[in-house]
């Protein structure tokens, strides 16, 4: 099932908005993800995430509250890093 994940935007680089990307913690695994689509996002801000783009902004509750959703789901082993 593939889900917009929420993170939290905490490294920003680029300076042009169609190029800008930016790494987002998910609860201690940080990916590199684009932010084309959502221009105004700024650090600690909270983003949904869909296979590598953040694709919106959310407040910072609700997303604990998904998160914690899609944990007890199960629905966040994409998100781990692989083991040697």
């Amino acid at each position: 099932m593939c889900l917009a994940v929420p993170g939290k935007l905490v490294e920003i680089a680029g300076d042009d908005p169609d190029w800008r990307t930016g790494k987002v913690d998910f609860g201690g695994i940080r990916k590199e993800v684009s932010l084309a689509c959502v221009p105004d996002a700024s650090l600690g801000d909270y983003l949904l995430v869909h296979v590598g783009v953040a694709i919106g902004t959310v407040d910072e509750d609700e997303a604990k509250k998904v998160f914690e959703y899609l944990r007890e789901m199960e629905e966040l082993d994409e998100l781990e890093e692989p083991t040697p």
